[in-house]
């Protein structure tokens, strides 16, 4: 069993709520006022301690050339550390004793190490331990024992050195925040990016479902209304069964546009165990025979297990070509549908031979919409299709449809 992570509370606990990272928001946000505050009350306390000395105005204006570039330190940290380097060297030389403003140091170690170029943080790092050093030095008072000297510049280097380290912590975890922030954007942006993948896949399904439905079961309703009109005078029992197929057609298509038009109102995936597949062909042959078109169905090897997307596929690719049949030559026609369960694959061919009373052949110069919807079918589980004129006369559809693609 896996523990879940502590809620966040408003008191402060938590990940993602905590002080801490309070702080580090509030005080990115701030970044400019917190600067400028802690200048003023760091050259407040340098001035204050520059009046005690004998140097006097020389005093007050190494305090505030030690003090108040901190109120950019993270603007231009590079600037403002280095300008606080000259005049902490300019009060070594000319005062020779740490003064209070001499704190400024500190602060200018920390925004060069956090902020500054690395060139900089490294630079800032050896003039101020050698500066802080040397006050170390300078400020032992006379007489001390070697030993205690050492020890005070030794205090005075690693003194810096922390702070100085204190700031490259900051520097890694900016940098480990802007990581975490861009990486965040990218995987936004993926995932809106597969979003629209996703809803133009989806847009493409829907269209070659509602191609098929619709043109199918319009074709047959309206061969099927040719022929009981012709036949009402002289046959009304071929009328009588030509309503009965409209009817039939008319409601196996309202089912399956009721069934896509449930999916997309759901959110959650439908198990559409009732979509047509390799087994339905007989039936959807017999439907077809009905308009008056003579269709041979032909087997050839032992059937194979093959996917339902698949069996889907190759039911709409046999209703697709013999809806072109009804349409575009007409009851009377001849067409043979052959399904060839090969070693690897399903081979499906379906061939009219453009002989019916549509008198005309179809122009295939460009494949519309059907050709196109039956090849990305196809193509979606790993298979082909082609679709051209017959050497002996009409039009053939050949799919070849693999049982295991490799997806």
């Amino acid at each position: 069993m896996t523990m879940s992570p502590p809620a966040v509370t408003r008191t402060g606990l938590g990940a993602d709520g905590s002080l801490a990272s309070r702080w580090f928001a509030w005080s990115r946000r701030n970044a400019a006022r917190i600067d400028a505050a802690l200048a003023a009350v760091v050259t407040m306390l340098g001035l204050l301690g520059s009046l005690t000395t004998e140097e006097g105005l020389v005093a007050v204006v190494l305090a505030v050339g030690t003090t108040v570039p901190i109120a950019w330190r993270r603007s231009r940290p590079a600037l403002s550390g280095f300008t606080i380097a000259v005049f902490a060297y300019a009060q070594l030389l000319l005062i020779g004793q740490p003064q209070l403003a001499t704190i400024g140091v500190l602060f200018a170690a920390y925004g060069l190490a956090a902020y500054a170029h690395a060139w900089a943080a490294r630079l800032g790092l050896v003039l101020g331990a050698l500066g802080m050093g040397m006050y170390g030095y300078i400020s032992t008072y006379e007489g001390a024992a070697p030993q205690a000297r050492a020890a005070n510049v030794l205090f005075a280097v690693v003194l810096i050195t922390v702070v100085w380290t204190f700031g490259m912590i900051r520097r890694f975890r900016m940098s480990e925040v802007a990581g975490l922030t861009e990486r965040a954007r990218l995987l936004e942006l993926e995932r809106e990016q597969e979003m629209k993948l996703a809803a133009i896949s989806e847009r493409t399904r829907i269209a070659r479902e509602m191609h098929d439905i619709v043109a199918h079961s319009l074709t047959v309703v309206i061969a099927q209304a040719d022929g009981g009109r012709y036949a009402a005078a002289a046959h009304p029992d071929a009328a009588a069964e030509a309503l009965s197929q409209i009817s039939a057609t008319g409601r196996q298509a309202l089912s399956d546009m009721r069934a896509l038009l449930a999916v997309l109102r759901e959110s959650d995936q439908r198990d559409l165990a009732s979509a047509p597949g390799i087994n339905d062909i007989e039936t959807l042959i017999e439907d077809v025979r009905r308009s008056g078109v003579t269709i041979t169905l032909r087997q050839n090897g032992e059937p194979r297990e093959i996917s339902t997307g698949a069996g889907l596929t190759a039911y709409r690719i046999v209703q697709e070509s013999l809806t072109n049949v009804l349409k575009h030559v007409g009851p009377m026609a001849t067409a043979s549908v052959t399904l060839e369960w090969g070693a690897n694959a399903l081979a499906i061919a379906i061939i009219d031979d453009g002989r019916g009373l549509a008198g005309i052949l179809p122009k295939h110069d460009s494949a519309g919409q059907g050709v196109i919807g039956m090849q990305e079918r196809a193509q979606l589980y790993g298979g082909s299709l082609h679709a051209r004129p017959h050497d002996a006369g009409g039009f053939e559809v050949r799919a070849v449809l693999p049982y295991n693609p490799s997806r």
